[in-house]
């Protein structure tokens, strides 16, 4: 392998960890929509929304692991 074949490697690993990076912060920021309140501060309607927007962040967070492992192939 040439040494072009071996930058470009480089360049799309560091770049797909970065995206990676980027859709998980995304994710995040998605999932904490909304009032920034503590959980001792929040009722029990505010809270169990809260827990289940964690949850599904979770889920999409899992689902793009498992899309990328596919992906791989």
């Amino acid at each position: 392998m040439n040494i072009n074949g071996l930058i470009d490697m480089v360049i799309k690993q560091v770049v797909n960890r970065l995206l990676r990076a980027g859709v998980d912060k995304g994710i995040d920021m998605a999932a904490r929509r909304g009032p920034a309140k503590r959980p001792a501060e929040m009722d029990e309607q505010e809270l169990a929304q809260h827990r289940a927007a964690r949850q599904t962040a979770r889920r999409a967070k899992q689902a793009l692991r498992a899309g990328r492992r596919i992906g791989r192939f």
